[in-house]
């Protein structure tokens, strides 16, 4: 049984034209002629024409699919076994990089999803991203950073503004028990900073204890968080790691 370039083309999914030029090369000479001189191609042909086109996906020159289609030593089997090998080695290469821009469109959400002038108006001059590759190189490997990326990227307008209330409150109720010389380690003290921790369970990632006294060293040595939690007061920062630092210890009892 033989097949028209018309056909065949249809079959391998390449143009008339691609066949026309395989043949004036010598890579692919149909094997029949009709009586019209028209090319006609048989199953060994398309045989032919499938090793071609996986020597071309591998991205192989024609003059190299030529050569090793036509070297007299070569195996059939051999040339499949090839084309395995190359095939697996490009679709592991493609695996990784399909994952590396996963990991690259995750990093670019950063979980606001405001415009400008909405992010203005939600957090007024602080920016919620401006640490955001920073907090990504410390922290972009662990769960709670992935956890806290996938829910901040669905967050609204409305849901911003309700964290940054929420915010705003704990730091005037915070200022009014520092005002009333609430120790850090008394019951006062110790619900606020369970209410911060809370807090980040509810919105951004699970904050276990030993997490959230971590976070509590990092307001203090970094000056930036330092400065944060100093605005609502001065001394603001040191009081809430040791609020933390106690409640994480009577829960650990």
């Amino acid at each position: 049984m033989s097949y028209s370039v018309g056909q065949v083309a249809g079959f391998a999914g390449v143009t008339v034209r691609a066949l026309h030029h395989y043949d004036d090369i010598g890579l692919l000479v149909p094997s029949e002629r009709s009586h019209a001189g028209h090319r006609r191609y048989n199953d060994a042909d398309l045989d032919r024409l499938q090793q071609i086109l996986f020597y071309r996906e591998l991205g192989f020159p024609l003059d190299e699919v030529a050569a090793l289609l036509d070297d007299p030593a070569a195996d059939p089997r051999a040339h499949l076994r090839r084309q395995h090998e190359l095939l697996t080695a490009r679709i592991e290469k493609l695996q990784k990089m399909a994952a590396a821009v996963e990991h690259a469109m995750e990093a670019r959400k950063m979980g606001i999803n405001l415009t400008p002038e909405e992010k203005f108006e939600v957090f007024g001059d602080k920016d919620p991203e401006q640490y955001s590759e920073e907090a990504e190189q410390r922290w972009g490997g662990t769960e709670a950073y992935a956890e806290s990326q996938r829910r901040a990227a669905n967050y609204t307008k409305d849901d911003w503004k309700r964290i940054q209330a929420e915010v705003n409150s704990w730091g005037e109720r915070y200022n009014a028990l520092m005002d009333a010389g609430e120790p850090p380690a008394g019951e006062a003290a110790m619900g606020m900073a369970e209410e911060h921790r809370q807090h980040i369970c509810t919105w951004f990632y699970e904050c276990s204890y030993e997490l959230h006294r971590c976070l509590g060293e990092m307001y203090v040595a970094d000056e930036r968080f330092r400065e944060f939690y100093d605005s609502m007061r001065p001394g603001l920062a040191e009081h809430l790691r040791a609020a933390i630092t106690a409640n994480a210890a009577r829960h650990a009892s």
